[in-house]
């Protein structure tokens, strides 16, 4: 029972250092300036390492001294998680434009007229060699993270896995391993969490003072502590491996004998003869075409709430955690419990999945509408020719603006512009503690000409309820058919491959739904992209996306792979 619990600690924490990232990642873009395709890659890439080792460490079975694997692995995903957090510590302060001069920079983004040249604007000058080296450096170490997570984590779940069973009584197996299976859907759910409450603290909070840091976390240019959840999580994945190095090889088993099992030795048999099997082959189809899906979802889920609804980071990252997470669990619970309660047959186990599935895709569908197009932004999304605002317009011409500044404004006409200087704005009223109350003297917003810090945000928050009820709702009809497609395996299957066939069903869904869904996603997502950053003359993040594009590539690619799943 003792390593039962700390098992679940373990799996609980190994799960806090890979789902933290996915809670971050649109504050990792931001920082780093990444696109949605690396970003993409970089969360899908622990399931490199994971994958080239799975198969092969299954096949060692009980050979070796499992306890002490595990906590090996363990460690190594420790180090893995301080890793992700070592570039906040080798980069710079992070570097924002702005219109007050600060301690930073002495420069400001309004509009000067008869400046000389094109002003020294902050992001012009950063592009030194070293800070182009910089982001090389980052993706780097952060790859190389990923791939130590993937293979940190191999050990831990088989292994801990097959030594229950092995040492457990056969009445309390299930128990323990349900605890476990329940941990790992809760996990994912703390992850998010976490980063809901690190990225309400600003990046450098280790580097500035609070008074010197200008931004709110509403703000477009905010990016939160994404690294102190990594230093959390990583702490506790060291803490509970230690007690794994103190768990002997063997233990006495609980009631009844010890059972020795032997690992398959006719490899490619019997592999054959799974892929073979018609259920087993339809079966993990459809898995992975919900497993497709639901990398995606946990990938970008925050992004896209973000931008559809206009929220902080951190209000997205809560309400995954702790909405959408929740109904997948509801969702697993109830499927199983259907099983059990009308002791199902075959056919009527995948009866209930194809009905899940209809279902799921009935109150999917109209989340596809229900969303708002993007904001008016002067020279990206809107024209007008008798203001006529922009970055090269009349305007704002004698301003002479970097192309690059980005510090978005609202105008009082409702118009969006990229930065106080587009919009020909001259003067600002501050705060007492120094931040901008509001901007005047805009020379291309016609009437009071003036506007307020921050963007106009998408008049969205009327759909925002209904959307994650009904998103939640998809979540738990599709999350019913988990325990009844495991049954179809575990029963269709002959016993002796049980373990096998186990196993090479999560391979495939590695290699065919986890590595690659994200990617996918993330370059769907960077095709709806209408402004993107420059940094250093290479493509950075994305500024602005066209929103009702965004929905539609997002969300109609989970709907492909729902329709695919059914």
């Amino acid at each position: 029972q003792f390593f039962v619990f700390c098992h679940g600690l373990l799996q609980l924490s190994q799960l806090l250092v890979s789902g933290y990232l996915k809670s971050s990642i649109s504050t990792i873009e931001r920082r780093y300036g990444l696109s949605s395709q690396t970003s993409g890659l970089l969360a899908s890439f622990n399931e490199v390492g994971n994958t080239l080792l799975i198969v092969f460490l299954s096949y060692l079975g009980s050979r070796v001294h499992r306890p002490r694997l595990i906590g090996c692995g363990a460690l190594l995903v420790s180090l893995a998680g301080f890793l992700m957090a070592l570039p906040h510590f080798l980069a710079g302060p992070y570097r924002y434009d702005q219109s007050v001069p600060s301690t930073f920079s002495n420069s400001t983004d309004l509009c000067q007229p008869g400046a000389p040249g094109p002003w020294a604007n902050l992001s012009d000058g950063s592009c030194t060699p070293h800070a182009s080296r910089e982001s090389h450096e980052v993706l780097l170490v952060m790859f190389v993270a990923q791939a130590l997570l993937g293979i940190g984590g191999v050990p831990i779940q088989p292994f801990g896995i097959s030594y229950i069973d092995d040492f457990a009584s056969e009445r309390n197996s299930p128990l323990y391993l349900g605890i476990l299976f329940s941990v790992t859907v809760i996990g994912p759910g703390v992850a998010f969490l976490l980063g809901s409450a690190m990225l309400r603290f600003y990046v450098d909070i280790d580097k500035v003072s609070a008074a010197e840091v200008q931004l709110t976390n509403k703000d477009p240019r905010w990016v939160g502590a994404w690294w102190l959840g990594f230093l959390v999580a990583a702490s506790l994945v060291a803490l509970s491996a230690l007690p794994y190095f103190f768990f002997p090889r063997e233990m006495p088993k609980e009631v009844g004998e010890v059972l020795h099992t032997q690992p398959s030795k006719r490899f490619p048999v019997v592999l054959l003869r799974n892929l073979r099997h018609p259920v087993y082959l339809l079966v993990v189809l459809a898995q992975v075409n919900l497993s497709a899906m639901v990398a995606g979802l946990a990938t970008f889920m925050g992004k896209f709430l973000e931008r559809q609804f206009s929220l902080t980071a951190s209000l997205a990252n809560m309400i995954i955690g702790a909405v959408n997470i929740p109904g997948a669990m509801v969702g697993i619970v109830v499927g199983g419990a259907i099983l059990k309660r009308f002791q199902m047959s075959l056919r009527q186990c995948s009866a209930l999945c194809v009905l899940g599935m209809l279902l799921c895709l009935l109150t999917a569908l109209p989340l596809l509408f229900l969303g708002c197009p993007t904001q008016r932004v002067a020279a990206v999304t809107y024209w007008d020719s008798s203001a006529f605002g922009g970055q090269d317009a009349e305007c704002s011409a004698q301003c002479r603006c970097s192309q690059r500044g980005f510090n978005p404004v609202c105008g009082s006409d409702g118009v969006e512009y990229t930065s106080p200087c587009s919009a020909g704005c001259s003067g600002l009223s501050t705060h007492t503690d120094g931040s901008v109350l509001n901007y005047t003297g805009c020379s291309c917003i016609a009437g009071a000409g003036s506007a307020r810090p921050g963007t106009c945000g998408t008049a969205c928050s009327h759909l925002f309820v209904p959307f994650v009820v009904l998103s939640c709702l998809a979540g738990i009809l599709a999350s019913t058919s988990h325990t009844p497609s495991f049954m179809l395996i575990l029963r269709s299957i002959q016993p002796e491959d049980k373990s096998f066939a186990v196993g090479i069903q999560f391979m495939l869904l590695r290699v065919l739904a986890w590595m690659p869904g994200p990617v996918l996603y993330g370059s769907a997502i960077d095709t709806s992209c209408l402004l993107w950053e420059r940094r250093c003359g290479r493509r950075a993040a994305c500024w602005y996306y066209d929103n009702t594009r965004f929905r539609h590539r997002y969300l109609g690619l989970q709907f492909f792979f729902e329709v695919g799943a059914f």
